[in-house]
């Protein structure tokens, strides 16, 4: 339905084939029926203008994108699209980024994008908030290495602890 509807009353005519919605007796959209369970559909007239800008970006396009400004920012920006049901979904999160690129500079939103992935928190309000807070221009920390315990006569070692034997639970 055109968004100008958006928390309008409407009628809807569903046939197999067709679904049409009325506002006030006068048709305002009339789409082919989709027989994907969730699916949708939506005709580039009835977004807002934002989304019509938006719809011209392709996941490749972000990722080529992505890949100009860094390593990093491409891994997040591949990261965020895989972590939606539909890619599409990921957009506005990617557009975000770029926005974030020309604010801060291509150098720190990929130093952001670093840390970013290291902490494991690939979204746009997490590098937002290491750019805004200034952690892109600290240095991250290296890999600790595994403390390993001390002699005591209670800590017991890996030759204590056998695989059960039958139906596999600890």
């Amino acid at each position: 339905m055109p968004y100008a509807l958006v928390q309008q009353q409407l009628a809807a005519r569903l046939s197999a084939q067709v679904v049409e919605l009325f506002h006030k007796g006068q048709r305002v959209a009339r789409h082919r029926r989709l027989r994907v369970k969730g699916g949708h559909s939506t005709g580039a007239a009835h977004m807002p203008q934002a989304h019509r800008d938006s719809a011209e970006w392709t996941p490749q396009r972000l990722i080529w994108w992505a890949k100009g400004n860094g390593v990093a920012t491409a891994r997040v920006v591949e990261t965020i699209l895989a972590s939606k049901p539909h890619p599409q979904q990921g957009f506005r999160s990617c557009l975000g980024m770029m926005r974030l690129g020309k604010r801060d500079g291509a150098e720190r939103l990929e130093a952001a994008c670093r840390r970013a992935l290291k902490s494991g928190a690939c979204s746009y309000k997490r590098i937002d908030s290491i750019l805004k807070h200034r952690l892109d221009q600290t240095p991250l920390a290296p890999a600790s290495k595994p403390v390993s315990p001390s002699r005591h006569a209670n800590i017991r070692g890996p030759q204590d602890y056998h695989p059960t034997q039958g139906d596999g639970s600890c």
